[in-house]
């Protein structure tokens, strides 16, 4: 299998001579997601016949709500399959505002939402608005894969500011303070973090907001896993700051909370003029998300919400489980996560050491070496400006992770 990763690097250097004469800087800057490309070799292996347990996928493993696809089958069935208003239908937009303040405790007007295909292109929409040439964004690593990306697609800088297991993986004022420039134009602030399930405290935001008092800096608040928290730890958003509300733009969707990635419905709160503009870039670009899933999305939003609860329940029990069993083995340490799916663990005390006749130099090597040894699939840190660690995601069965760690185990036994 390790030639299958030889032969994607052989196709893109046969392709990069013609890809660097005709491709915009823009395009040639940005790297493929790393999730994506480990996820669909896991999905080849197993094609093959290989017995592979994926951790690498970033979607839950329960199914869509059956009420949720009823509304979806509904929707079909009523016709309700043309085009709508480019922001999204209004009684979506409603359903999203109610969401806010019962959840968040913040409040919007219709004309402070649009809803897009997926939470990616709410996130994209809103940099490609904001950002320009000589901009500069700051993001704390470890990030979502898509962020600096994202940045450079736009034609604007990442500025990355590294974070440590011993903090949490949670970025700090005073390196905040450090990493703005002249040239600073937006914060990317995720909470649940996606890869290293780090929430930031209700007392850590405004710490960071105090920062950014008086400055003309926006912030774009990634809270995609805002219902999938465990204890007491909630998340808060940016937006809920009084001083902040012009200057905060908050990306949300269904994906993660129930079920629904291949839906594709994100939605997008901010200040009515930035709404305004990523209505404009999505009208000349894709148009409104597909009908069928925003009556899908209305319903998740509208339904029992019973559903989070249980099966928030069922993460936590899986995390507490990879919590204790990854750190009980050898060169691996990892932080409990108080958010989302993923657990991120530290592989430093695995590097510079040979298992198998093979050297294990970076975090890359060691994903490389699980999934083709050992076929076990996880995503390595590069991918997340985190070069010793793993991401692995627990939306897998407990027996799946039972066997998965069982694995990883013996691979570094």
């Amino acid at each position: 299998m390790l030639n299958n990763l030889k032969n994607i690097e052989t196709v893109m250097t046969t392709n990069k001579s013609a890809g660097e004469k005709y491709l915009t800087r823009r395009v040639l800057s940005m790297q493929e997601s790393q999730t994506m490309k480990i996820t669909g070799l896991a999905k080849q292996m197993k094609a093959e016949g290989k017995d592979v347990v994926s951790l690498s996928a970033g979607e839950p493993d329960f199914p869509t709500p059956d009420f949720v696809a009823e509304a979806g089958i509904e929707a079909i069935r009523s016709g309700f399959t043309r085009y709508t208003a480019n922001a999204g239908i209004p009684e979506l937009k409603a359903a999203i505002i109610e969401k806010f303040k019962r959840d968040n405790g913040i409040d919007f007007s219709q004309k402070q939402i649009i809803v897009s295909n997926g939470g990616k292109q709410t996130l994209a929409n809103a940099l490609l608005a904001l950002c320009q040439e000589g901009d500069e964004v700051i993001i704390p690593a470890p990030f979502w894969v898509s962020f600096p990306e994202m940045v450079r697609l736009a034609g604007a800088e990442p500025v990355i500011v590294s974070t440590t297991l011993d903090s949490g993986y949670k970025m700090s004022p005073e390196q905040l303070e450090s990493a703005i420039t002249d040239k600073t134009k937006v914060l990317i602030l995720n909470s649940p973090s996606n890869p290293s399930g780090a929430v930031y405290a209700e007392e850590e935001v405004r710490a960071l907001m105090a920062v950014l008092d008086g400055r003309e800096i926006f912030v774009l608040s990634d809270e995609m896993y805002d219902q999938i928290v465990y204890g007491e730890k909630k998340p808060f958003s940016p937006a809920r700051i009084p001083g902040m509300r012009d200057w905060v733009i908050v990306s949300n969707g269904v994906s993660k909370t129930y079920s629904m990635t291949g839906w594709r419905i994100g939605y997008l709160a901010g200040p009515e003029w930035l709404i305004d503009a990523c209505g404009k870039i999505q009208s000349q670009t894709t148009s409104n998300a597909n009908s069928i899933a925003q009556k899908a999305a209305l319903a998740a939003l509208t339904g029992d919400q019973q559903v989070i609860k249980e099966r928030t329940e069922e993460f936590e029990r899986r995390r507490d489980y990879m919590f204790k069993a990854l750190n009980e083995i050898p060169g691996i340490t990892t932080t409990l996560p108080d958010g989302a799916f993923y657990i991120f663990p530290s592989i430093s005390g695995l590097l510079g050491k040979t298992f198998n006749g093979k050297e294990m130099k970076n975090s890359t090597d060691v994903a490389e070496y699980l999934l083709v040894d050992h076929f076990v699939a996880t995503v390595p840190g590069e991918a997340f400006g985190a070069p010793e660690n793993l991401r692995l995601s627990y939306a897998a069965s407990i027996s799946e992770l039972e066997e998965a760690v069982g694995r990883i185990r013996n691979a570094f036994s």
